[in-house]
């Protein structure tokens, strides 16, 4: 999620690249939204965005029962502050912008290794289909934090 395109086209292709489904929204209210009718395997959201930010959006999806469960990575240029209050939310892990590719790639596996390695309902076969919730707000997805998350689900 984030509210510049090209930033989410940054974003989509480089997750295509690597065999991801990637789903984007433009805002925070949008991401809540699509994420109900998606069920993305992980969401990259960015702080600074319209209508809901980043970390609004990820103590709602914290507060939902449906996707309290979703790996949430802030990619963005995050203040300390901001830091602080997406641990605080429940944000997974952080990139900071501007980001590599790479990096970008590196933390949406890691997010859905996690998660599925943590899943109790996972009895040894490994569930990838390949989809990441993408949202973005004003502002880009990144963090400033050794935590980066993305996921299957864009």
């Amino acid at each position: 999620m984030d509210d510049n395109k090209v930033i989410r086209q940054l974003i989509r292709v480089n997750l295509e690249l690597e065999g991801f489904e990637v789903v984007t929204a433009a805002d925070g209210a949008e991401c809540l939204d699509v994420v109900h009718h998606v069920r993305p395997d992980v969401i990259t959201l960015d702080v600074v965005m319209p209508r809901l930010d980043g970390l609004r959006t990820a103590a709602r999806l914290r507060a939902d029962s449906r996707t309290r469960h979703l790996p949430l990575a802030i990619v963005s240029a995050c203040t300390q502050n901001e830091v602080e209050n997406g641990v605080d939310v429940g944000v997974d892990a952080f990139l900071a912008k501007p980001f590599e590719p790479n990096d970008l790639v590196r933390l949406v596996r890691r997010l859905i290794e996690r998660r599925d390695h943590g899943d109790s309902n996972d009895n040894g076969s490994h569930r990838n289909n390949g989809r990441h919730s993408n949202g973005s707000h004003s502002g880009a997805s990144g963090g400033g934090t050794g935590h980066a998350s993305l996921g299957d689900h864009v």
